[in-house]
């Protein structure tokens, strides 16, 4: 069984100890840091072996923003996966845009929790329905100018099905669908939307609306 390094940016302490316990018998997931700000976990010793997966809260009180500490994070080599109230859906946003596997809320039932953060130390991105809406509606996003192809191209890609599949279920070649997909990848980059992954092309399908919102009909 994989066993994956976890650690806590949160400055509340209450918060960190109950997460902390909360997560000692869970085998799959190791507790390897509860902190306060993110300059406390890069200059600790724990940074000398890899961290799977960093839950960072929003909201710190060291004047940091979401959008520099995600980036900080990422840039060490850790996901990210956003612990919040869930109450500032342009800060959800701005986290989304940062490259997060997903937004947990701090008043998710613990199984969700628990769920959301063995997902995500093994790589998945975690869709809840309130990070969902905040990306879907989000007035600063840049129009890629897809085609239709490419729009239904993506729907198919992004939600699962691999090149072959989409390739049968559209009537076109394989080659054809990889070179779609590599252009629909082109347009994105070029308005400051970055697709290179299939996590990334699932969430900038999300915010187009060419998938549903989990949990809406």
């Amino acid at each position: 069984m994989s066993r994956f390094r976890v650690a806590l940016i949160d400055d509340h302490e209450i918060v960190a100890r109950g997460f902390a316990g909360l997560f000692a018998t869970i085998p799959e997931i190791e507790v390897v840091a509860t902190v306060a700000t993110v300059t406390e976990l890069l200059e600790s010793a724990v940074q000398q072996m890899p961290v799977d997966l960093v839950i960072l809260d929003l909201r710190l009180s060291d004047g940091s923003t979401a959008t520099g500490n995600v980036d900080r994070l990422r840039g060490a080599g850790a996901a990210v996966l956003a612990f919040t109230g869930g109450d500032d859906a342009a800060l959800m946003r701005a986290a989304a845009r940062s490259g997060v596997l997903g937004v947990v809320r701090k008043s998710e039932p613990t199984a969700v929790l628990l769920d959301a953060v063995t997902r995500a130390a093994a790589g998945e991105t975690v869709v809840s329905t309130e990070w969902a809406a905040a990306l879907d509606g989000d007035p600063d996003l840049s129009d890629a100018g897809l085609s239709v192809r490419e729009c239904e191209v993506l729907s198919l890609y992004a939600a699962g099905a691999k090149a072959p599949l989409v390739a049968s279920r559209m009537g076109l070649s394989e080659a054809t669908v990889i070179d779609y997909i590599r252009r629909v990848r082109s347009k994105y980059e070029r308005v400051g939307r970055p697709a290179n992954t299939k996590i990334d092309l699932y969430k900038r399908a999300l915010e187009d609306g060419l998938l549903p919102i989990p949990g809406q009909p």
